[in-house]
């Protein structure tokens, strides 16, 4: 090849291909032509997105179960348990434990919701005379004064809309009772996937790996460990904090004698799943609930809060959850702001293991593109 000829491969490669503008340009406009062209014939793929919605949510629901039992299996299995059994035994103790669930707490549980639900009204018409005993005035009526205010044609609006949405619910009945039903549905076919999945589940890498070409095989099996690692750990470790941030709530609601301690901890355990968002949400009925009690009730429930804070931040987390998810906080909290806008509170949930599973796959790529590429090979002296 004439030198000419190099010389003009070299500076197109220097500007073009060496040039981090230029490729990151490159690929923003592969990706927008791959948005558009997919808008232009999104009909093609409609059955493929009837499937993904009807199998996602048995799939996530299983998942989640799967990574929680499938430890158990293992670990029998090491004790030289057939498989089988061990997965027979652990559906047995499953059963108990919800029928255990379903007789004694379930209940127990309902009873105090509804007592909550109908004082809630009684609540907040106390928390409002509070309001006006510490301000000393009516703040209704300043509200009223001040922002053109009228409380009554609030509670007009309010019984027109409800009246509405009352209507649309009877006109909706039929979606409802079709959302439900798959729910159900979904619900019921859990355990049959999970047997299977608790039975085979480690042939399904190999099977994946051979619908692959060889050279990809060994990048590709890293990279699904990796994924592995990261929701398991994290599935295993968010449940069980959540479990545990439960039960000392509980316990120290018994001991300060809040009122309706068993819901409120059943809140903080589910919405504790949810990192740094979950416990804010968790902790404001448990305040409403303190201040209308006393305000010395409303600083036990803060020395309690603050304790079981402290007890899960510096003891339960690092120790069960480690280190795993190298994520900044920041960046956890607009990443499930962000689901959230884009797929409600299922989006709220995976926020976290599907920005650790996309992590995982950015970042393998990106190593793979620097090794085949040798754009980014370090300049040896």
């Amino acid at each position: 090849m004439p030198d000419f000829q190099r010389t003009k491969q070299g500076k197109f490669r220097n500007f073009f291909l060496n040039n981090k503008f230029v490729i990151a340009m490159l690929v923003l406009f592969i990706i927008g032509l791959n948005i558009l062209v997919y808008s232009r014939v999104s009909f093609i793929f409609t059955p493929i997105v009837v499937i993904v919605k009807t199998v996602i949510l048995p799939i996530i629901l299983t998942g989640i179960v799967y990574y929680l039992t499938v430890p158990i299996v293992n670990y029998l299995e090491k004790k030289r348990v057939k498989r089988v059994y061990s997965i027979i035994a652990l559906y047995l103790v499953i059963i108990g434990l919800l029928t255990i669930l379903i007789v004694s707490v379930i209940p127990v549980l309902k009873e105090q919701t509804l007592s909550l639900i109908n004082n809630s009204t009684e609540y907040f018409d106390q928390g409002v005379e509070m309001v006006q005993s510490i301000t000393g005035s009516n703040i209704v009526n300043q509200l009223q004064q001040s922002g053109n205010f009228d409380l009554n044609q609030v509670l007009n609006e309010l019984q027109t809309r409800g009246t509405s949405l009352l209507n649309n619910f009877f006109s909706n009945l039929t979606s409802f009772v079709g959302a439900v039903t798959e729910v159900v549905i979904s619900i019921v076919t859990v355990p049959f996937i999970l047997f299977y999945l608790l039975k085979d589940g480690k042939k399904l890498p190999a099977y994946i790996l051979k619908l692959l070409p060889v050279r990809f095989r060994s990048q590709t099996f890293e990279v699904m460990s990796e994924m592995n690692h990261q929701i398991s750990s994290y599935i295993r470790g968010q449940i069980i904090v959540s479990f545990v941030i439960g039960i000392l709530l509980y316990i120290g609601y018994l001991i300060i004698g809040l009122e309706y301690a068993p819901v409120l901890a059943v809140i903080a355990a589910f919405t504790s799943v949810v990192p740094y968002l979950g416990p804010a949400i968790a902790i404001t009925p448990a305040i409403i609930i303190a201040i209308v009690t006393s305000p010395f009730m409303l600083l036990k429930l803060v020395i309690v809060w603050t304790i079981v804070q402290l007890v899960e931040g510096k003891l339960i987390t690092p120790q069960i959850m480690g280190r795993n998810i190298r994520v900044h906080p920041i960046t956890i909290i607009f990443v499930i702001l962000t689901a959230g806008n884009l797929f409600g509170v299922v989006g709220v949930i995976l926020a976290v293991p599907g920005y650790a599973i996309l992590k995982v796959i950015v970042t393998h790529t990106f190593h793979w593109f620097k090794k085949r590429s040798h754009l980014y090979e370090e300049k040896t002296k």
